[in-house]
């Protein structure tokens, strides 16, 4: 699922480290999911929200290749 987390993350200069910690994750999940290597838990992805000052749905884009729109 592409984000933006990386964009958003740097207008607001916080390093991966900070968000990280603000987030209760390590780096490296933070490193993933900005990589679209991880999709994070709904929970997860509230913090981050939240921490970025955004919505989930602004921060996220959920990307409807992955399975039919009847799927759901």
């Amino acid at each position: 699922m592409q984000n933006s987390i990386r964009q958003r993350r740097k207008q607001l200069k916080i390093s991966q480290e900070e968000l990280a910690k603000l987030t209760e994750v390590t780096r490296q999940t933070i490193l993933a999911v900005e990589n679209d290597k991880y999709d994070p838990s709904l929970r997860l992805a509230f913090l981050l929200a939240d921490e970025l000052n955004t919505t989930v749905d602004d921060l996220f884009d959920f990307n409807r290749e992955m399975g039919k729109k009847d799927d759901f």
